[in-house]
């Protein structure tokens, strides 16, 4: 499997550190408000990471922060009059709902910066100790960024550049304009912590440096996040990891393009932007996550309510051909695959290829998604040249359809409960069969009308009546 590594700007073949096994990290929300769709770009990305890795048999201890003190936080907290932690319980528990129905599995940790403090004050002592940090009069403590030789090496752009931009805010007491804070010095009326050089609170980047550290140790195999914290998040990550441990932070950096509308990227200080909530309500959690691979995760993609409803009807599609499957599954006869089935299904199995080939070329939905359209359209023209297809062929068929639709992961999900109308609905296409075979055509369209209108879709299949859903 090949990778696009920030780090080296080309296509780098995956290694682990540990044969079989994957460390990684990715930043998650600061959790003063819902996500917002550009924010679940990275999310639904490093879940397919994620996915697919375990797919390919490896074992993934993959970590996502929730940073649950920050300036936004407490502003939010100061606006409802309330205790930071009671916006951060808030919006944590209101990211999983949003999550969860993005098909987004829960990393295997989910830390919190303010449960990691005691690994923040540690690494923070250690730059300290080893010069690359110094607390300042008024209490922050700043990393000293021309301590680091390599810093820059990320975003791929020299010191002298960098600095060209930096400025010294009213307030702070860098002895350089690039430094950066890891510690803030504590202010009326802020929640704070005690540390050997003051109380205060952490700055944002030392947070994900030092959970990297504490959970998956001082090296880990990837990285990850949207484009727009190469720098200065990751960045700065990179500087203050490395100098405080002496050794590599991360062997692979994975960005996610840019969520566009009207080519601007999607961003709350923009206030160009649509919360997932609000998008999911009028198009379904799982036609974002559809919309999001239709595109390679590094290129922008735009956001429009255009794209949503087409990927909707692909979607549809898709779930049509999964109940055309299992209808037929239900109804066809027992018995082993014929010789043709057999050498059929080994055909299948092309698209199998097609489809690893293309998400081990670094990731690539768009031509995954197509060998899964490619195998949908070969098995429905299967199914409907050949009526008598058997329950082991159709079997096999749909269990490769899940497989590869469960790597991404669409298409899977049930009806929580039976439809209530079910047995209604049922009694309704008995009388309408009923009335066809003696031939009451007009009661049969009655009863279709009637159907349609309680919301129901029916075919009539040589196998019998299939209905759904509209």
């Amino acid at each position: 499997m090949k990778l696009f590594n920030t780090l080296t700007r080309q296509k780098d073949e995956f290694v682990p550190i540990t044969p079989g096994e994957v460390k990684m990290y990715s930043c998650g929300p600061t959790v003063y408000n819902f996500f917002h769709v550009g924010n679940a770009r990275p999310f639904i990305v490093f879940d397919l990471l994620r996915r697919y890795f375990e797919y390919r048999g490896y074992k993934v201890e993959f970590v996502q922060n929730f940073t649950d003190i920050d300036d936004k936080v407490i502003a939010k907290a100061n606006e409802e009059g309330v205790t930071y932690d009671v916006i951060a319980d808030r919006y944590i528990k209101e990211y999983y709902v949003d999550a969860e129905g993005l098909g987004i599995r829960r990393a295997t940790l989910h830390p919190r910066a303010t449960e990691t403090m005691d690994a923040i004050i540690g690494i923070i002592q250690k730059l300290i100790d080893k010069g690359h940090a110094y607390a300042a009069p008024n209490g922050d403590v700043y990393f000293r960024t021309k301590s680091d030789p390599e810093y820059g090496k990320l975003c791929h752009q020299p010191l002298e550049d960098l600095q060209a931009g930096a400025r010294i805010s009213v307030g702070e007491q860098k002895e350089d304009p690039m430094d950066f804070a890891v510690w803030k010095a504590a202010k009326p009326g802020e929640p704070s912590w005690d540390a050997p050089w003051g109380k205060g609170r952490p700055g944002w980047h030392i947070e994900c440096s030092a959970m990297v550290n504490k959970y998956l140790g001082q090296t880990i195999d990837i990285h990850g996040g949207g484009l727009d914290l190469t720098f200065p998040h990751h960045e700065n990550e990179i500087a203050q990891s490395e100098c405080a441990n002496g050794c590599t932070f991360a062997n692979y950096w994975v960005h996610n393009g840019f969520l566009t509308i009207d080519n601007e990227k999607m961003s709350k200080s923009k206030g160009n932007f649509f919360m997932v909530r609000e998008a999911a309500q009028a198009f379904g959690y799982e036609t974002i996550r559809m919309f999001m691979l239709s595109a390679h995760y590094r290129t922008p993609l735009n956001y429009s309510e255009e794209s949503l409803r087409m990927n909707k009807a692909s979607l549809e599609r898709l779930y049509e051909a999964r109940n055309n499957m299992e209808f037929r599954i239900s109804k066809a006869p027992d018995g082993g695959m014929s010789p043709e089935e057999a050498e059929k299904l080994a055909a299948l199995g092309a698209y199998k290829q097609k489809f690893i080939d293309a998400m081990d070329d670094d990731l690539n939905t768009a031509d995954a998604l197509s060998a899964v359209f490619e195998l949908t359209r070969e098995v429905n023209g299967y199914m409907a040249a050949h009526q008598d297809a058997t329950a082991a062929f159709l079997t096999a068929a749909h269990a490769l359809f899940m497989e590869l639709t469960g790597v991404l992961g669409i298409a899977q999900r049930r009806e929580e409960a039976a439809d209530p109308d079910a047995e209604k609905i049922e009694a309704l296409i008995a009388q309408r069969a009923a009335a066809k075979k003696n031939k009451d055509f007009a009661e049969a369209d009655r009863i279709r009308d009637e159907l349609a209108g309680m919301g129901v879709t029916i075919k009539d299949t040589r196998q019998g009546t299939q209905w759904s859903r509209a």
